[in-house]
């Protein structure tokens, strides 16, 4: 049953606009209902948004595809997450690029994720606990970074930790109206912004996390 459900919800995407194979692949292969808490599992494979507790959510499906597709991952690339939530979105990156590094302010949440991934043997993985906007200095720079909450403005300093040609994927807007996916390409000192689509994501929140812990290894 449940695997008639993921083709569906892949035939879907392909239907919707979802070209690449390879995050058609990633998305085959990360169960999304083991991301999800009990009340939702029948809605697993659903293209909903769906609430994973501490007022957060795991995006609906197109919207994790749409994002992805569009940073276009390298396979050897190095990319930062923003908004780690329950994990999915980190499972379906880490299958396709050579390291994740992914950022979550709401701890209970980042240890929910992390023995996620540990269980379904997915070590190319690190955690940290922290303030998502500030991004991860001493970790950059990164070939691509993706950003799972609306930030008010595009953030220059998560911009400014990208590789030159390096691009970010961000929802940016006011939280309950729509607000517009940017992808932002470094060019040198510069930056070239694209809008791409309407969307309504959680916000970032700029201000101090609770206690930062020691980077995790998945």
């Amino acid at each position: 049953m449940t695997s008639s459900r993921i083709i569906r919800l892949i035939l879907d995407l392909r239907r919707g606009g979802i070209a690449d194979t390879r995050v058609l692949a990633a998305i085959e292969r990360v169960p999304r209902a083991f991301f999800l808490p009990d009340a939702f599992q029948d809605q697993a494979y659903e293209d909903v948004a769906l609430p994973i507790g501490h007022g957060q959510t795991v995006s609906q499906p197109s919207v994790v595809a749409r994002m992805t597709q569009a940073l276009d991952v390298p396979e050897r690339g190095k990319v930062l997450e923003i908004g780690t939530g329950s994990g999915y979105q980190t499972a379906v990156l880490a299958r396709l690029c050579r390291r994740v590094y992914t950022i979550e302010r709401h701890q209970p949440l980042l240890f929910e994720a992390e023995h996620r991934l540990e269980a379904l043997k997915i070590r190319n993985v690190t955690t940290r606990c922290a303030d998502g906007s500030r991004g991860w200095v001493t970790q950059a720079p990164f070939d691509r970074i993706i950003v799972t909450c609306a930030a008010p403005i595009a953030p220059e300093a998560l911009a400014a930790q990208l590789v030159d040609g390096g691009v970010m994927i961000v929802p940016v807007g006011d939280v309950g109206r729509d607000q517009r996916v940017l992808r932002v390409e470094r060019q040198g000192d510069d930056y070239k912004v694209d809008e791409l689509w309407t969307v309504r994501f959680v916000p970032l929140v700029p201000q101090a996390p609770p206690p930062i812990q020691p980077e995790a290894r998945v």
